[in-house]
């Protein structure tokens, strides 16, 4: 055999071998994009605020699969409605997915209300939260020592240590103001959502008035992620108001509604709403 001839035979072999291994290579990429099925991933649905029923429907019709993992209690929201789901809404998952429910509880958990007579406003804060219940209004009332809790109440009534209340359930406190120390300033809570602008406000001895969402607030979970956008009284670092003044807050989830408010600047007092 010459030289050219056996050149020929051998280039023809490693050209053959390469269309092989490319065919396999494509073989192959087909074979694990069926096994897979890439590209077909499915949206995640939004089954919050749903109740378990109506969200299983919805599930069947996404070719997903629900699983309730845990439950809370939340005073607002609608009891057995789902509050929290992973993977998130919006999400792209393989058919057959299955998707990880939190729903609220059916049955109000109960817990023991402290005994926060004789703390100061910030430690009195704390032990309601630690506890699972909110701080309702603060209610000031002439005494020594100024944000001293006198009294712990539920609506109108005084409510004992060791007492069975519902979680998330708003104390109210009476507080003490002494007559040298009963005025504080409007902080700025602009741009914050409720919780956070609720917890400023009630460091300086303020209580919320009215709360009130946009049109962009439609369910419960919009409510936590909405952003105040306008505050009544204004923010103020130099007038000065009475120790639980109440103030408006509206909010939304449209961020082009919030502008951050410049401090006033007159120097005058305002009594308590």
């Amino acid at each position: 055999m010459d030289k050219s001839k056996g050149k020929y035979i051998w280039i023809k072999h490693i050209s053959l071998i390469g269309v092989i291994l490319i065919v396999l290579f494509i073989g192959i990429n087909i074979f694990l994009k069926l096994v897979t099925k890439h590209n077909h991933e499915l949206v995640v649905p939004d089954f919050t605020n749903m109740p378990l029923s109506e969200a299983e429907r919805l599930a069947e019709e996404s070719h997903l699969r629900l699983e309730v993992t845990d439950s809370v209690y939340i005073k607002r929201m609608a009891r057995g409605h789902i509050s929290r789901q992973n993977p998130e809404p919006g999400s792209h998952v393989k058919k057959g997915r299955r998707i990880l429910l939190t729903i609220n509880s059916v049955n109000p958990q109960m817990v023991d209300m402290p005994d926060l007579v004789g703390y100061s406003l910030r430690q009195a804060k704390t032990e309601i939260i630690s506890s699972g219940l909110t701080v309702g209004k603060l209610i000031y009332r002439e005494d020594i020592a100024t944000n001293n809790v006198l009294a712990q109440m539920v609506g109108r009534d005084t409510i004992a240590p060791g007492v069975k209340v519902e979680t998330d359930t708003p104390i109210d406190l009476v507080l003490g103001m002494n007559i040298t120390d009963t005025v504080t300033y409007i902080p700025n809570v602009m741009g914050y959502k409720l919780m956070l602008a609720k917890d400023l406000l009630q460091d300086n001895s303020l209580n919320i008035k009215k709360i009130s969402f946009d049109e962009t607030v439609l369910d419960y979970s919009d409510s936590l992620n909405a952003m105040v956008y306008q505050q009544i009284p204004a923010y103020s670092d130099s007038i000065q108001y009475r120790l639980g003044t109440g103030v408006e807050i509206h909010l939304t989830k449209d961020q082009s509604k919030i502008v951050i408010e410049e401090s006033t600047e007159e120097g005058n007092t305002q009594e308590e709403e």
